[in-house]
């Protein structure tokens, strides 16, 4: 036998290789769907306007969720997940699981030939894709000013999937009754000739997110073009998301960088406009503007005030420090009967200093000078006024972490950094499926497998759980996934599908 390398080993062809996955921890993410009735929902939110013959819109958009979960990043490694049988035999046995037999012949009937593949083909997907897509209004952009595509039926159907799960979650997290919301845009680069140049100066696309921070969860999310800034319309996203909390929140925070600072958005929440939830109370960073300038150089040096950080109980000297700004700007609308805003200014020495000869850079954040020293300097605008101003700043900064990971996660742990198509819609509904994922995965870690997992990325969560090898046998009419006896993650899973079948008898009352 010829040798294939250096090392005493070979590799063939397993004769028998029918049931086997690689797979084996990925049932579960179909345990918690059949809970949630996410299948029924997407059903319901899809079906009467998806493809009528071949796989079903719900099949295509659990094959994309799964994709997400199981580590693919583009619509062609959907063979990948068709080409393990023993997750198929699972899929396929999860799709007529409890279903009437008048059901399971209808979803025969959508197929003239046998079905062979156990998810859609990238073909398939690509078709039911442009289904999101609205040809009209790509007519209606005009050049150098920022456009934002109507949703179709089938991209709003998306956007109420997600609504429904979110939902679903909290009712098993009913003491959750705060939704602080952190809104946030990020830059998905792509090399597609109809991508559109963003501030940084290369093609891409910039969705908006509004991130649910008690839940740690995406509540909602709008596809937008490179070129939109990240402000446009925030007041009409921020309704939108508003309308996707659930029955159980009685009090909304808001949370935004500099792209938040519109002064009909915070209006808005400092006014009480919202019926439901009356005053929200937000931080927001705010332009550093000359006017703002002159009013930070009016502030006594002594009312500078050194922002600590406090660590296992020490409090830290950051080497920043902030000050109360007395500051009115044009565009507040403000009145004596009207809402009080409350501006700080952050400041924070420039360690690097300029060269004899050599020209000063351009930089990407504003500067100040104060007696000789130059200051990176930050403004916040809220109106949150009877809290510590180095407690509102760290409030504020909290945004900075988990929604900032989670747009991390959402590019290279999932498959929202490469998307699918030239067409707007069809990524854009690409980019919710990934949503929907990063969803599924959150609800899992949160109520299935315990607060252990919660902070793991889904490098470690495939890791430890769902890249498991095993074989799938079907016995009796059920089927058994066998892991190895000394696997230590089985003890996980089992523990997990325990979790998600208390979860089957209802909300805790």
């Amino acid at each position: 036998m010829m040798p294939q390398g250096v090392l005493p080993f070979q590799y063939e062809k397993d004769q028998n290789d029918v049931g086997i996955t690689g797979l084996a921890g990925l049932p579960l993410y179909l345990d918690l769907a059949k809970i949630a009735h996410l299948q029924r929902v997407i059903e319901r939110q899809l079906g009467h306007i998806g493809p009528s013959q071949g796989w079903t819109s719900t099949q295509h958009v659990l094959s994309v969720i799964l994709l997400n979960l199981a580590g693919g990043d583009c619509v062609d490694d959907l063979e990948v997940l068709n080409n393990d049988p023993g997750f198929g035999d699972v899929l396929r046995q999860s799709e007529v699981y409890r279903l009437g037999r008048r059901r399971r012949r209808a979803l025969q009937r959508r197929w003239r030939k046998e079905r062979t593949r156990s998810v859609p083909s990238p073909s398939a997907l690509h078709r039911f894709l442009t289904l999101f897509h609205a040809p009209g209004q790509e007519q209606q952009r005009k050049i150098g000013k920022a456009f934002i595509p109507a949703e179709n039926e089938m991209l709003r159907g998306l956007q109420n999937i997600n609504a429904e799960f979110i939902s679903f979650a909290h009712s098993h997290q009913s003491a959750i009754t705060t939704a602080t919301l952190d809104m946030d845009a990020t830059l998905v680069e792509s090399h597609k000739q109809e991508a559109l140049f963003c501030y940084k100066h290369f093609r891409s696309y910039q969705p908006l997110n509004t991130w649910w921070a008690e839940m740690g969860m995406v509540l909602h999310t709008e596809f937008r073009d490179g070129n939109v800034p990240a402000g446009h319309q925030q007041l009409r996203v921020f309704k939108e998301a508003l309308s996707c909390l659930p029955d159980g929140v009685v009090e909304v925070f808001l949370r935004s960088d500099t792209a938040g600072y519109q002064w009909d958005l915070l209006r808005y929440c400092a006014e009480g406009k919202n019926e439901k939830y009356g005053r929200i109370a937000f931080a927001v960073g705010c332009d550093v503007t000359l006017e703002f300038k002159k009013a930070v150089a009016e502030v006594p040096q002594d009312r500078w005030q050194v922002l600590y950080r406090t660590v296992d109980g020490r409090r830290l000297d950051t080497g920043q420090q902030w000050a109360e700004v007395c500051f009115v700007p044009n565009g507040s609308g403000s009145s004596k009967k009207g809402p009080e805003y409350r501006f700080l200014a952050i400041r924070e020495p420039m360690r690097q200093l300029e060269l004899p000869g050599m020209e000063a850079p351009t930089l990407p954040f504003p500067v100040m000078s104060f007696d000789r020293q130059k200051y990176k300097l930050f403004g916040l605008v809220s109106n949150r006024t009877t809290i510590p101003g180095d407690e509102l700043i760290w409030w504020s900064r909290e945004r900075c972490g988990k929604s900032e990971e989670a747009h991390a996660v959402m590019k290279d742990d999932l498959a929202g950094g490469q998307l699918p198509s030239r067409l707007f819609g069809a990524n854009a509904a690409w980019w919710q499926m990934m949503i929907l994922a990063l969803n599924l995965n959150a609800v899992l870690k949160r109520l299935a497998l315990g607060p252990g997992w919660e902070k793991r990325r889904m490098k470690a969560v495939r890791y430890h759980l769902i890249n498991l090898p095993g074989r799938v046998v079907q016995h009796a009419n059920r089927l058994w996934i066998r892991v190895a006896g000394n696997c230590r993650s089985l003890a996980t899973l089992l523990d997990a599908r325990e979790n998600i079948l208390a979860l089957a008898q209802g909300p805790p009352g």
